[in-house]
């Protein structure tokens, strides 16, 4: 278990601001929340929030060969769990009813449909393979390490899925059957905690392996099931970034890869590790696929600027089609593919916008024709009234350009120049896309605050080289530097006013919130930061061992005693007091990736220099909140520091 401190009001008084309006009438905190800070939250707040709070998505997870349904993951109660529709636009009916959230859930190709679910407790990541039987999970995993599914074989016989059983930290290769618990048999032994199952070969004889080793660097291998030899075919002798490797119908390999562009690149790889594009878009990344069973088509993605465009290409032509009737939004990730084909050719994905909350889409390959399979509900808002947002380009300190999607509040309802909340997003490996902005629309249609998602350097979708720009402690604050720029330029804009910007962020966008309170205080009036590093060398130390090496790549060599010097140079920790704005801060008491200790010691070094920190705790969350309580509570904390900060006391 992580440590969990929490601060005594008798060690470091912590003023909390009354507001001029404040109810009798106070909502209970949830059991698992601890606040150190924050003012109670009233009814009143919760009422004028609460349709904000109601929307939900539904995400695609897959086809069900033997009636054609679709399965689904959306919530209803607390948490995300698994329903099934049986056609277009019929009712979701609920199959799992766990109280901790369903990661995802693999349906086996067949007619015998067996689920595979994947799912964690408190969020803590060490995740477990179950099979769903009449609303009960059966274990097929150890109860202990941490497990991640890879495939099904093309039968529906058995599931690939690496696991950390040995010793913690190497995600070894297994197979099982999951019909039989205790069938499951160690393949391979591997070094490592980036190895994936990907796929199996019709005959079940092999298995293509990935071995992610950074988001630049990744090696493709092919697997005997019998023997367990691994057999090196791409990214071993030559870098490059390999994603998603799958058999065709006739055992043709195809993949995604950056070895012949800047960008990945949709196309076949042989035995020899000859990669040959096939996709024909001469910039944007290939985001998703999936082959047809049959081999006869591919449907892809595009990330083209943030948003995704799916093309038809037919494999004996060549020739690619793309699909215009579906909402110009985002495919969301999605363990294996987002997107698959049934046997019957029907291709199903999901798609969020600015207008759609979240939602399943099948496509007709033969005639493109696009059917919505659900309507998920928004709270009785009007998602059609959300704001579309604009991309802006900015040109950074060294010439670099940057972008970022900004929402406008209606000028006709907030007239004047607004305030600004810059939202930086987590990874750093990722990237701000325009998808539904979910309760964050509160922010924008009734508190009149503009919200602004940049892509700093080193975000992904624009190209290997541009991912590239911020790694290695020595070119990590030239990221931040990129916000500075985007303060600049954004200051500029006579619908915004500069004298009340505000950052927030989750994750790296956490260190980031940090790094620009440090470097922008006297340009910011506050900053909202989530589950964020404070001190590299510490996060480096203290994350879980499986991701460690991987997070030495981006960042840096803690062992190393030069790069240890720097990325304790660069840390927010380091520079505490040159922080000067107040400071909201969230933290998962169980978080395997950026532990709670992260944010307890920069919380400590605020007040200990007087400084106003804001700490709300889930002692049963991990990396973000996921149950529905905790996220609602936290979002209620999170508009009291805007309304004082930004608003003045709730002032418009």
């Amino acid at each position: 278990m992580i440590a969990r401190h929490i601060f005594a009001t008798s060690l470091v008084m912590v003023a909390t601001p009354v507001l001029a309006d404040t109810p009798k009438s106070i909502v209970p905190k949830p059991a698992a929340i601890v606040i150190d800070g924050p003012p109670p939250v009233s009814e009143a707040l919760t009422a004028e929030t609460r349709p904000y709070l109601e929307a939900r998505k539904a995400v695609f997870q897959g086809w069900n060969a033997a009636d054609r349904s679709i399965l689904v993951k959306t919530r209803f109660g607390s948490t995300d769990q698994l329903h099934v529709v049986a056609t277009p636009q019929a009712m979701r009916r609920q199959v799992s009813f766990e109280q901790e959230p369903i990661l995802a859930g693999f349906r086996a190709p067949g007619s015998d449909g067996t689920l595979v679910v994947q799912k964690d407790v408190g969020g803590a990541e060490f995740f477990q393979l179950y099979r769903l039987e009449h609303g009960r999970l059966v274990l097929l995993t150890d109860g202990k390490s941490r497990n991640w599914f890879g495939a099904w074989s093309p039968d529906g016989r058995l599931i690939g899925y690496t696991s950390t059983r040995r010793n913690g930290t190497d995600s070894d290769i297994y197979v099982m059957d999951p019909r039989k618990p205790g069938s499951d048999r160690l393949v391979a032994q591997v070094d490592g905690g980036g190895w994936s199952v990907a796929d199996f070969s019709a005959d079940r004889k092999t298995a293509l392996i990935l071995n992610r080793k950074s988001i630049n660097n990744a090696i493709v291998y092919e697997l005997d099931l019998a023997s367990g030899k691994l057999q090196a075919i791409a990214g071993a002798k030559k870098p490059a970034s390999y994603v998603a490797p799958r058999y065709a119908a006739d055992g043709k390999i195809w993949v995604t890869s950056d070895v012949a562009s800047d960008f990945l690149q949709l196309g076949t790889l042989d035995r020899a590790g000859q990669f040959a594009p096939k996709s024909t878009e001469p910039k944007w990344d290939v985001s998703d696929y999936a082959i047809a069973p049959d081999g006869s088509f591919i449907a892809y993605a595009i990330n083209e600027a943030g948003i995704s465009r799916l093309r038809v290409m037919d494999v004996s032509t060549g020739v690619t089609r793309p699909v215009a009737g579906l909402p110009a939004g985002v495919i969301p990730y999605s363990i294996g593919s987002a997107i698959a084909i049934a046997p019957w050719g029907a291709i199903g994905l999901s798609i969020s916008s600015a207008r759609v909350a979240g939602d399943v889409f099948s496509v007709d390959p033969a005639t493109l024709a696009v059917t919505r399979w659900t309507e998920s509900e928004t709270g009785g808002l009007d998602a059609a009234a959300n704001v579309d947002p604009e991309l802006v380009e900015v040109k950074s300190f060294d010439g670099e350009t940057v972008s970022g999607f900004l929402y406008r509040p209606d000028p006709t309802r907030f007239p004047g120049r607004r305030p600004l909340v810059v939202d930086i997003h987590g990874g750093p490996e990722g990237q701000s896309r325009p998808d539904y902005r979910g309760a964050d629309n509160y922010l924008l249609n009734d508190l009149g605050i503009a919200l602004f998602y940049p892509n700093v350097r080193g975000s992904t979708g624009f190209g290997k080289r541009f991912v590239n720009l911020d790694n290695g402690p020595d070119l990590r604050e030239n990221s931040v530097k990129d916000i500075g720029a985007m303060l600049d330029a954004l200051g500029k804009d006579n619908t915004l006013d500069p004298s009340r910007f505000a950052v927030s962020g989750m994750s790296y966008g956490g260190y980031m919130c940090y790094a620009s309170a440090v470097h922008y205080s006297p340009r910011i009036k506050s900053a909202s930061c989530y589950v964020g590093i404070s001190n590299f060398v510490t996060f480096l130390e203290s994350t879980q061992s499986y991701r460690r090496d991987l997070r030495r790549v981006e960042y840096g060599d803690e062992r190393d005693p030069k790069q240890r010097a720097k990325l304790i140079a660069i840390s927010p920790l380091t520079s505490v007091d040159k922080i000067s704005v107040p400071i909201l801060i969230a933290t998962g008491g169980n978080d395997p990736r950026v532990p709670a200790s992260e944010a307890e010691q920069i919380i400590k070094a605020i007040r200990a220099k007087g400084g106003t920190a804001w700490h709300v705790l889930a002692q049963n969350e991990g990396h973000g909140f996921h149950k529905k309580e905790n996220e609602d509570y936290y979002f209620w904390s999170q508009i009291q520091f805007w309304k004082q900060t930004l608003l003045g006391d709730g002032a418009r």
